[in-house]
């Protein structure tokens, strides 16, 4: 397995929230959530605190326990993070800090896959088709965007809303997962959503975006969706830029 990519923050904004982390046969990509300005999250730590956490305590798991599935990996990464801090953070606020989760591990002759979230993974099979894995339950939620703080409490990690990294471990076994044959698969494409909006806003296809990834590494991806925010700009709900990471696979 052969890894590369890029991330890079919002423009203007001073810290990343997104995060990377990767060994020799897996690699997974978060994208921390921010609470609304004036949202008391109770926690007193920030999302790049978070994010950083919940991947540390990934890799740990994932290099000690090889025969779990990544859904127990997942929640008992979910458990150690909110163990850390249980003693300083009130973990029954409903806006506690949270992330999506996408990790992808190579495991003898298979390829194994998780999608906690939106930030999807796509696989670049032998036969040149696609499969893309995107859980796309923040985009179906009652009444359309721009979706009201009420909607988004009252729907995160719970049946029939949207499932994410945060104080509820269980959530690991919502998650989009799956496993493919190994030689059926000749890269991968991880990203976040600062990078989907190309594909969700900008009439790019993931076939260009698989092709550009491959061709000319992830970073040109960022580079992509920077010069389409800056001339077409973003839909009302959104905005400008956000933080983007691209990780590209290949064997």
């Amino acid at each position: 397995m052969h890894i590369t990519y890029e991330t890079a923050a919002a423009p203007g904004r001073p810290r990343n929230e997104d995060y990377v982390i990767g060994g020799p046969t897996w690699v997974a990509v978060l994208d921390g959530a921010t609470a609304p300005a004036g949202v008391d999250s109770g926690c007193c730590h920030d999302v790049p605190w978070l994010v950083a956490q919940l991947g540390s305590a990934l890799a740990r798991r994932i290099a000690t326990r090889p025969e779990e599935s990544l859904s127990d990996i997942v929640a008992g990464a979910i458990r150690t993070t909110m163990a850390a801090h249980a003693g300083t953070c009130d973990l029954a606020n409903p806006d506690s800090p949270s992330s999506t989760v996408a990790v992808l591990r190579e495991r003898g002759g298979l390829v194994d896959y998780l999608v906690l979230c939106d930030s999807p993974i796509v696989l670049q099979r032998t036969d040149g088709t696609l499969t893309l894995v995107d859980d796309d339950r923040t985009d179906h939620l009652p009444g359309g965007r721009p979706y009201s703080l009420e909607l988004v409490r009252a729907s995160r990690n719970r049946p029939g809303g949207f499932w994410v990294a945060s104080t509820a471990p269980e959530a690991a076994y919502e998650a989009l997962t799956g496993s493919v044959g190994l030689d059926t698969v000749s890269g991968a494409l991880l990203a976040t959503d600062g990078v989907t909006r190309l594909v969700e806003w900008y009439d790019h296809t993931w076939e260009q975006m698989v092709a550009t990834a491959a061709a000319a590494g992830p970073g040109e991806l960022i580079g992509l969706v920077r010069k389409e925010e800056r001339e077409r700009g973003t839909p009302g709900f959104a905005k400008r830029h956000d933080d983007a990471t691209a990780v590209w696979l290949s064997w």
